[in-house]
C-alpha cells in the first residue's frame, strides 16, 4: 500500500489532502509540530526511515508574513531548513517530495501573470525563506514537485473565514484594493497534488485557481455569495500599514499544469462557491 507522509497536517492544505485521499487505498501518516519537528534533521531522518513513505508532502510553513520580518531565523528554519531536511530524507529513501511554495517569491511588480520560468525576486523575509526552501528541494530531493500557490483558503484560519466573522458584527470592513492575486481553494490545490502525485512529471508548478482580483474584490464576492450586506471600503496598501511588503501584482499562470496535464483549476469565484456551500 502506498504511504504518504504529510507534514503540517493541521493546516488548511494538510486537511484538504486528507479529505482528497479519503477512501483510497493509501496509508497517510499525518504529522505536525508535536509529532515531527521538520527543522531537526536527525528527527526527520529517523521518522522518514521508520515510515518509509513513497511520498512526502510538506505543508508545514511559517506563513505569518509580518512576523517573519522580525523573526528571520525562525522563518528560515521552518521555511528553508525544513524543506532541506525533508529533501535529504526523501532522496535517501527514494520518496517523492511535494514542497509547497508561494507567489511571494516574485517581486510583485509585473503587469502580466508570472510563469514558472520567470525570474524570482522576493521582497520580504517570508518570500526569501520560501525561495530558499525551493532551492534546497531542487538541490537535494531528486524527485520533487515544487508548487507555488497563493491566497489559500480552506478549513481553518483564512481570509474568507475572517471576512464572514467580521460581517457578523460590522456594517463595513476596510480591505486593500491595490494588491492583485488569485484566491485559491485548498481543496482544488489538493486535487492538483493528487493528480501529479503518481506521475513523474517533476519540477516547478504554479497552482492557483483561475482569474484574478484584489483583496477588496475578494471580500465583496464573499459577501455577495454568502448573502451578507456588509459594505467593503476599498483602501490602499499604504493605508493598511503592514510590516512586510506585499506583492502588488502576483497572479500566477499555471502554465506547466496546462501544458503537461489535462487538469484545470476552477475559476476562483466557482471554487469560492463550493467552499461557502460547505461551511454555511
Amino acid at each position: 500500500m502506498k504511504k504518504l507522509l504529510i507534514t503540517g497536517c493541521n493546516g488548511q492544505l494538510g486537511r484538504a489532502l486528507n479529505k482528497e485521499y479519503a477512501g483510497e487505498q493509501v496509508q497517510i501518516v499525518n504529522t505536525d509540530v508535536p509529532e515531527l519537528d521538520i527543522t531537526d534533521l536527525d528527527a526527520v531522518m529517523q521518522r522518514v526511515r521508520e515510515v518509509k513513505p513513497d511520498v512526502i508532502m510538506n505543508c508545514g510553513a511559517m506563513t505569518a508574513v509580518d512576523l517573519c520580518e522580525s523573526e528571520y531565523e525562525k522563518a528560515f528554519r521552518i521555511n528553508a531548513l525544513g524543506p532541506r531536511n525533508l529533501s535529504i530524507a526523501a532522496r535517501e529513501t527514494g520518496a517523492k517530495l511535494f514542497q509547497i511554495s508561494t507567489d511571494y517569491v516574485f517581486s510583485g511588480d509585473a503587469d502580466q501573470p508570472y510563469t514558472e520560468t520567470d525570474a524570482t525576486d522576493p521582497q520580504s523575509v517570508y518570500g526569501s525563506t520560501k525561495l530558499a526552501g525551493e532551492q534546497f528541494a531542487r538541490d537535494f530531493a531528486g524527485r520533487f514537485f515544487i508548487i507555488r500557490t497563493a491566497w489559500l483558503y480552506g478549513e481553518g484560519k483564512n481570509f474568507a473565514a475572517t471576512m464572514l466573522r467580521l460581517s457578523q458584527s460590522n456594517d463595513s470592513v476596510r480591505v486593500v484594493s491595490d494588491q492583485i492575486g488569485t484566491p485559491t481553494s485548498a481543496a482544488q490545490l489538493a486535487q492538483m497534488i493528487h493528480i501529479l502525485e503518481p506521475t513523474e512529471n517533476y519540477g516547478i508548478f504554479h497552482g492557483t485557481c483561475e482569474g484574478a482580483c484584489s483583496w477588496a474584490d475578494f471580500a465583496a464576492e464573499i459577501f455577495r455569495q454568502a448573502g451578507k450586506h456588509t459594505n467593503v471600503e476599498y483602501i490602499t496598501t499604504e493605508e493598511f500599514q503592514a510590516a512586510a511588503k506585499r506583492p502588488a501584482y502576483s497572479v500566477l499562470d499555471n502554465q506547466m499544469l496546462r501544458l503537461t496535464t489535462d487538469f484545470r483549476m476552477m475559476q476562483w469565484q466557482d471554487a469560492l462557491s463550493v467552499y461557502l456551500k460547505e461551511i454555511l
